[in-house]
């Protein structure tokens, strides 16, 4: 990990004067000459080094008195690897921020949430971010506002309350401190296109490369549930359910970006459902870290060599995943689709969707927590593993959210009857994030393994994987990706 880089000077300006993209949302340059900030690959010539100082956020430089460069738009650099690979509070608070919960809830909101003190979060968030809870949410808001101003035509009252702030004099101050221009100026910058569809946007997601999207795609359409999510003209879609409304978001894999296109029933769900999207896709990850490691076993290398910079496919939804993986559980991929679609046209929430064929959302707990085990087409253990985990979850006894901590969901996890380690254990790697989340039980894991000349046992290779540590998530998509199933072959 490169955790509290920004203090490493003369790395920080070995990376600065290389323009090395890979450091891209690790820290921020700020130059103390032209009082600007920007990502460590600005195209401009490199200043001098006793001219440039380092900051672990944009929302530090922004509080330092800097502004955004707006040749590099530092603002739209990925998200720092480290809040997806830690579980710490730090990690756990930057999760929850990106999510949108200091704009809702506030800071004793974000409190709560994770268990302490205002004054400990706040604490913790300046020793090592250089900023506040508030200063971070502010820094997400404008540029939240920088892109409805740059990609809609909305008037910009509705920009400015959509972006999550309180009052137009709040958002035009933040826009011209942290930006040099006014909200105006920013969209007179950039050329007018045809008006999307009203709640409609097209943006790009950046990404570390490299990216092979084969398994990332792969497995998000072969296990898609009907009426809730597709594959369709080169894009992934699916709803999403949002806090001030839903959506629909369409994810297209490009060389050097994302696509996305998000239809949302209301904007001030845009910072939101930017987050679920770069965590469903897994963007903000350090393929060259995650490469580097596995490819000191001699095994895993070739496999590594032939298809570097392997995502793990993650969910934009914790609960729902959770309860997807018990459908999932001792069925084939084409029958857990069937059961979760029943679900779906029984109790999901009706959506429009005019540019193409999703129906509905996905039930919510609360409706799952209604449902008739009896009714359900599965043997009764399982019936009973669902009706106890929807319960937990309608009545926040068991939370899986981005705030929570690996170790006590997967304590909370295996409490529950007919939750054994592969189920708890995919859902920490799919649902929770967790990096190193391991499934030396799964089938396609040993008949990987005991193809390349791993240990083929669980015991064995656990062992043998704790020399890919703290990456083994990363190791099962490249072992799971030796088989020729669907969800390996990015869909045609």
């Amino acid at each position: 990990m490169r955790n509290g880089m920004h203090t490493d000077t003369e790395r920080c300006v070995r990376a600065v004067q290389s323009k090395d993209a890979r450091f891209d949302g690790w820290f921020f340059t700020a130059v103390l000459t032209t009082r600007i900030y920007c990502r460590p690959s600005c195209p401009v010539v490199p200043p001098k080094p006793e001219n440039m100082t380092f900051h672990p956020s944009a929302a530090a430089c922004q509080q330092a008195g800097f502004r955004a460069c707006k040749r590099c738009r530092p603002d739209t650099s990925p998200g720092s690897p480290e809040w997806n690979q830690r579980a710490d509070l730090v990690a756990r608070a930057m999760r929850l921020i990106g999510d949108g919960t200091v704009d809702r809830e506030g800071v004793p909101g974000l409190a709560a949430r994770l268990g302490y003190s205002t004054r400990q979060i706040e604490r913790q968030l300046l020793a090592e971010l250089g900023a506040g809870p508030l200063a971070l949410a502010r820094a997400q808001r404008a540029q939240t506002a920088r892109l409805l101003i740059e990609t809609t035509t909305l008037p910009m009252a509705e920009v400015a309350f959509a972006a999550g702030f309180s009052s137009i004099r709040t958002f035009n101050d933040t826009v011209r401190e942290v930006f040099a221009l006014s909200p105006s100026e920013l969209r007179t910058r950039v050329p007018r296109k045809a008006a999307p569809a009203p709640g409609a946007l097209t943006l790009r997601l950046p990404f570390r490369a490299p990216l092979n999207p084969d398994n990332l795609f792969g497995h998000l359409a072969a296990t898609a549930v009907p009426g809730v999510e597709e594959w369709r003209d080169g894009a992934y879609r699916r709803t999403l359910r949002l806090p001030y409304g839903h959506g629909v978001a369409a994810l297209t894999p490009e060389p050097d970006h994302i696509g996305c296109r998000l239809t949302l029933s209301d904007l001030r769900d845009l910072p939101v459902a930017i987050s679920r999207c770069r965590r469903l896709l897994d963007l903000d990850a350090d393929p060259v870290a995650v490469d580097d490691q596995l490819r000191t076993d001699p095994l895993l290398a070739p496999l590594v060599d032939k298809a570097p910079g392997r995502r793990v496919p993650r969910t934009v939804d914790e609960a729902e995943f959770a309860v997807r993986a018990v459908l999932g559980q001792q069925v084939s991929t084409a029958a857990a689709r069937t059961h979760a679609a029943r679900l779906v046209r029984a109790h999901g929430e009706p959506v429009d969707d005019p540019e193409g064929g999703l129906t509905h959302l996905f039930p919510a707990p609360e409706a799952l927590a209604a449902v008739d085990p009896e009714s359900l087409a599965m043997p009764r253990t399982r019936r009973a593993t669902f009706a106890t985990l929807v319960r937990q979850l309608a009545d926040g006894e068991l939370r899986l959210g981005v705030e929570s901590d690996w170790e006590e969901s997967r304590a909370r996890l295996l409490a529950l009857p007919g939750f054994g380690p592969w189920t708890v254990d995919v859902i920490a790697m799919r649902a929770l994030g967790d990096p190193d989340a391991f499934l030396p039980t799964d089938l396609g894991i040993r008949k990987a393994a005991k193809e390349l000349g791993l240990p083929s046992t669980p015991s064995a290779l656990t062992a043998r994987a704790a020399a890919w540590r703290p990456w083994r998530a990363y190791a099962v998509q490249y072992l799971w990706a030796t088989d020729s199933h669907p969800v390996n072959f990015l869909p045609v």
